[in-house]
């Protein structure tokens, strides 16, 4: 990204800075590089749907000087609006854990918050977490609630990453319990490594003109949950970089869909992966974090919010996939950033479309 910052403008935020208390010190802070320095990032859900069709929802950086991002707990609910919506399909949907009168998950699954942050210690070690309840409802299914359209849940999922040093890095992804619809239509725990299965009652994301012969009964799909263990296996922005010494956590949930007629001839095949709270975090072969001190990640609750979002975005499929036809580009993102470098908000970026890697 390239960045526009008079002088004029730059002496301005340094006096104005230097004169709110606590935020003194904050200039003197040395920015880890941009490019090369010490990087986490943190996304709640994104989904490629057919080749290559995407959609990636806001997904959260560590910022340049100790602090962290966070994603907002506005984000609910994969697709949000028409334009995710146009890129998803208007047949699937993943709650995210917080929910209103009518729950999508199993009876005892409370409504909560997601925790989905990327930071930067005081020790310039990068981190990041993910944590939330996930449900995959296929609203196709026709149910009077939405928990009757649920096929899928991850309940406790939780992901993290850790870069203490080129030699030092930790990664974990872990779920209380994996909910999984059977042959019976019963919504029922599967374990909590991770699930395979094939024939559940599951429809394709979206339909088209080819699916109007499709028999919602003949219809199947096979369900893989596994973690991911690999950069490229997590759906990113290109602003989603890595480094020399890269760790990742998450949950790759790859999804199959034979749709068939009335007769049980295959139509076609439509191939979804989500990952669920893809985390990473980076850092250069020479690293060496900053001596312990301070008071831990984040900053003063006085300091302001400082945007470190990349922002949402689609890609749509090949004109030959018939799974996506329309994407909506560059979504807003939400993400609130507390953090040291507060002279951050005297630059201003210049916006760049969202590209999927």
């Amino acid at each position: 990204m390239t960045r526009f910052v008079t002088k004029l403008a730059a002496a301005t935020a340094a006096v104005a800075l230097a004169s709110i208390p606590g935020l003194a010190s904050a200039q003197t802070t040395q920015a880890v590089d941009e490019k090369t320095g010490p990087v986490s990032f943190a996304n709640v859900a994104s989904v490629r749907i057919g080749n290559p069709g995407s959609l990636i929802t806001e997904t959260q950086r560590s910022p340049l000087t100790p602090g962290q991002s966070k994603l907002s707990p506005d984000r609910t609910v994969v697709p949000r609006d028409n334009g995710e919506k146009n890129t998803f399909g208007d047949k699937w949907a993943v709650n995210l854990g917080r929910f209103g009168a009518q729950s999508p998950f199993p009876p005892g699954i409370a409504s909560r918050d997601h925790n989905v942050l990327a930071a930067l210690q005081q020790t310039t070690v990068p981190t990041a977490v993910a944590e939330s309840n996930y449900a995959l409802l296929d609203n196709g299914r026709g149910g009077a609630k939405p928990a009757d359209n649920t096929v899928l849940v991850l309940e406790g999922a939780k992901s993290a990453v850790d870069c203490s040093s080129p030699s030092k890095t930790t990664s974990s992804t872990s779920v209380g319990k994996i909910w999984v619809r059977d042959e019976t239509g019963a919504l029922k725990p599967s374990g909590a490594s991770g699930v395979d299965v094939k024939g559940l009652k599951l429809g394709p994301p979206s339909t088209g003109e080819i699916d109007k012969t499709a028999s919602k009964d003949k219809t199947t799909s096979d369900l893989t949950v596994s973690r991911v263990t690999a950069f490229d296996q997590l759906i990113r922005q290109d602003g989603w970089r890595d480094g020399d010494v890269t760790a990742v956590a998450g949950w790759k949930v790859d999804i199959v869909t034979h749709v068939r007629d009335g007769a049980g001839k295959d139509l076609r095949e439509a191939r979804t992966t989500l990952v669920l709270g893809g985390v990473s975090c980076s850092i250069p072969k020479n690293f060496v974090a900053k001596p312990a001190g301070g008071t831990g990640p984040g900053a003063a609750p006085e300091q302001p919010a400082v945007p470190g979002t990349v922002p949402a975005g689609g890609i749509p499929p090949q004109a030959a996939d018939s799974t996506r036809t329309v994407v909506g580009l560059g979504l807003l993102g939400g993400g609130i950033v507390i953090g040291a470098a507060a002279m951050l908000l005297s630059r201003r970026r210049k916006p760049v479309p969202v590209r999927e890697k």
